[in-house]
């Protein structure tokens, strides 16, 4: 943090400024300053003479500079220019109680944290979770993982059940979805930002965030209507007519296929099931009521819509490769929970699961010699049944 102790325009340029700045080293730093908001007396951030700052992953390092026949030696910083958001209209300006020379980690509340990354194969779904790596892990080091408990989910009311049918069974092997309504929609805690912006992804609203958390988490992705959209209070999940008009989240009109699995109100579709939500369906400031769908599509169908559109989500690379089944209900669970927490409301309907064929375990056929074989050493027969056990497979001879 600095204080711009002088301001006077460039005699060369008619939008740049020549400041000097206190950054509390004992020494007034000449910076030439292109904002057009900088003015004498500001508390600022500086990026003084050897800071590293990013521009997604290339990297830049401030050096001394000339601009236009004079010495700069730093730069005064606008919230993208260090990743504290993405206004690029002018520098940040600070409090005037704000000590001069104070990092700005410490004004911002930046926390250290470890990230790390992890290529999936397409064979590994189980580990595009963080409770998919955390199993590997805990297997790996000797030690515990544990999931979030949704112990205390629980139904409020029934004032606002919103029903559904399977139309294209094919497409869809389990349907789940709840209600909460008196939701304000409001941006998220701050413990929610920090762990969506540590992935990479920007915060939106409570809701949505919510929802995005739960797909990195549980490796669910879920869709959140806004329950008023929904016309008749049903969803209807079935493929719609070729050449039907449907506009995307993105605002782009798109003609559909009549092999495109939808999800559907009584009059319109509303989303493509796995792949993107519809404009008129989504998350609005104004929104007050939600239905979450937690769900297990076809992977077939998925992949070729998602081609066919060429519209590649991070729910469509999950539902690709195959959900677990058996964590709709408890990744639904934990949304309503979350929900409930960040934007408040009731859930006002029981859960709705359509599951009319559960998927039964399958049995694989594992040889001791085989496992030998392909990893070119002998390995403990106890090792190996350590290691399927701690997968959560069960041993049945």
């Amino acid at each position: 943090v600095g204080e711009v102790k002088t301001c006077i325009p460039h005699p060369d340029s008619d939008h740049m400024h020549i400041t000097t700045v206190d950054v509390g080293t004992g020494e007034i730093l000449t910076i030439v300053c292109g904002a057009p908001n900088v003015a004498t007396g500001q508390k600022v951030i500086v990026a003084t003479i050897g800071t590293v700052l990013y521009d997604g992953d290339k990297e830049f390092t401030i050096k001394k500079s000339k601009l236009r026949g004079i010495d700069s030696f730093g730069m005064l910083c606008a919230e993208d220019e260090i990743g504290v958001g993405t206004s690029h209209d002018g520098i940040i300006v600070l409090p005037n109680d704000i000590k001069i020379g104070t990092p700005a980690s410490e004004y911002f509340n930046v926390e250290n944290d470890t990230i790390i990354e992890v290529d999936i194969t397409p064979n590994r779904v189980d580990a595009v979770s963080h409770i998919g790596v955390a199993r590997d892990l805990a297997l790996a080091l000797g030690t515990k993982y544990t999931v979030p408990s949704v112990d205390e989910f629980k139904t409020d009311n029934n004032s606002r059940p919103i029903g559904v049918e399977i139309e294209e069974k094919n497409g869809c092997f389990r349907y789940a979805g709840v209600t909460i309504t008196g939701i304000k929609i409001a941006p998220s805690p701050k413990w929610l930002q920090d762990r969506l912006k540590a992935i990479g992804l920007n915060p939106i609203n409570n809701v949505v965030d919510v929802s995005n958390f739960i797909l990195h988490e549980f490796g669910q992705p879920l869709h959140t209507f806004d329950a008023d959209q929904i016309a008749g209070d049903k969803v209807i999940v079935k493929t719609m007519p070729a050449g039907t008009k449907f506009t995307t989240l993105d605002g782009v009109e798109r003609s559909l296929d009549a092999k495109d699995l939808m999800i559907c109100n009584a009059n319109e579709p509303m989303c493509i099931a796995g792949v993107f939500g519809g404009l008129k369906s989504g998350i609005s400031d104004n929104t007050t009521s939600v239905f979450i769908e937690s769900a297990y599509f076809n992977p077939v169908y998925v992949r070729k819509t998602a081609r066919r559109h060429d519209l590649h989500t991070e729910a469509s690379f999950i539902f690709e490769r195959g959900v677990d089944p058996n964590i709709t209900i408890t990744a639904l669970k934990r949304a309503s929970l979350l929900i409930k927490e960040t934007a408040g409301g009731q859930i006002s309907s029981d859960i709705i699961d359509i599951y009319p064929e559960p998927v039964k375990p399958f049995d694989i056929t594992v040889r001791y010699a085989q496992i030998n074989r392909l990893i070119g050493e002998e390995i403990p027969k106890d090792f190996v049944k350590k290691v399927i056990k701690g997968m959560e497979a069960e041993i049945v001879s």
